[in-house]
């Protein structure tokens, strides 16, 4: 009878988790299709690639300040109402940006959606870290961020069968954010409390708590953006046609959705710290290569591994996170994750670009590598301090 009762409950447990990440599924969906569809209206409203890029920065700006607000959020009104409040909320400022399309409200209204959406991705990551065994959380975490990655790629597919005009991508968008809710009401009640009150620790209080994982996150972030931003520049520097690029940014991608889940088995049989530190000297390695093979067919796989072991620092972090803590600990650090990957969103690619300016295009690689470099480092020399 208990072995039937143990059976019961793991079904509803991972029931749970799939409900949870069908939920940041469907709003990373929701997310990829919004970047590149608000662009393509303001490029046809003629204005500035300046411009534009400021729009778009309006949303990690959102996510940025609104980080350290989740944990007293989720105390005060509960993690599930506050997630459900956000799914809603993100629908209509959705509907608001379609209504208004006026490029100054945008800048508001864009800064508001990355206020409203950052609590529910925080609080279904918390909840996916804190639902997974710790047996398989390298999997289920590998397979989550295949998710996300996959979710993001498949926004702007969308807009290939629903074009970029008038109100059917825009609903698109809305009924997604709906599903989103939809999908987490559905699995609510056997989602684990994690906004219990007690000792409380703020987002900033967390930074000396793990500040080599919040680095590792500030470097996969920074990675990221900075080589979907200036690869292309980079290439554009050796003669290689836009098209190339294109397809190795795309080859880059699917290495990051393609290996999350054997990077996780990996981190399962050894440790997501150990996996980690080999993401990153491998990718300080592929940032080595970058200029010998760029021009090479090698190119392609090592672009493949490139992208598959910089966002698994990323998924690395995570698992570390969940091994490492929980409760409301576990709510101000995944919140500072978001605050994190902001920071390094926004402030890396502007410094690789300046580094570009001085050193000509190597200032792309060696800016990402000393970076990598510069974690590798600290991993080894911070072993078992953060």
């Amino acid at each position: 009878m208990v072995a039937g009762s143990d059976k019961g409950e793991e079904a509803l447990q991972w029931a749970a988790i799939t409900g949870v990440i069908a939920t940041v599924s469907v709003f990373a969906l929701a997310q990829g299709l919004s970047y590149p569809l608000l662009s393509f209206i303001l490029q046809r409203q003629g204005v500035s690639p300046a411009m534009i890029g400021l729009s778009a920065a309006m949303t990690p700006i959102g996510f940025i300040l609104s980080s350290p607000l989740i944990p007293g959020l989720a105390r005060r009104f509960g993690a599930g109402r506050t997630a459900l409040t956000c799914a809603a909320l993100s629908a209509v400022m959705l509907a608001l940006i379609g209504w208004t399309q006026n490029v100054y409200l945008w800048f508001l209204l864009r800064f508001l959606i990355g206020v409203v959406t950052n609590p529910l991705y925080v609080l279904s990551e918390i909840w996916v870290i804190a639902l997974a065994p710790p047996a398989r959380r390298g999997r289920i975490m590998g397979v989550y961020s295949t998710i996300i990655s996959a979710g993001f790629a498949a926004g702007p597919l969308c807009l290939l069968a629903v074009g970029t005009e008038g109100w059917p991508p825009f609903l698109v968008g809305i009924c997604a954010f709906m599903l989103c809710g939809i999908c987490l009401a559905s699995v609510l009640p056997r989602l684990p409390k994690v906004d219990e009150a007690g000792h409380q620790v703020s987002v900033l209080g967390f930074v000396p708590l793990a500040w080599l994982l919040l680095f590792a996150v500030i470097v996969a972030a920074g990675f990221e953006q900075a080589s979907l931003a200036l690869l292309p520049v980079y290439g554009t520097h050796y003669g290689i046609a836009e098209t190339r690029m294109s397809a190795l940014l795309s080859v880059m991608i699917a290495g990051n959705i393609a290996m999350q889940v054997p990077l996780g088995l990996l981190a399962e049989r050894l440790t997501a710290r150990l996996v980690r530190l080999f993401c990153t000297v491998v990718t300080t390695l592929g940032c080595m290569l970058l200029p010998l093979l760029i021009e090479t067919p090698l190119i392609w796989p090592t672009i493949f591994i490139w992208g598959a072991v910089s966002y698994g620092i990323y998924t690395m972090s995570i698992i570390e996170l969940g091994e490492r803590f929980s409760g409301s600990t576990l709510v101000a650090g995944n919140a500072a994750f978001s605050l994190m990957w902001g920071v390094g969103g926004i402030s890396v690619p502007p410094v690789a670009g300046s580094a570009m300016d001085v050193l000509g295009v190597t200032g792309l690689p060696i800016t990402l590598g000393l970076l990598c470099l510069a974690l590798a480092l600290a991993t080894v020399i911070g072993r078992g301090k953060a």
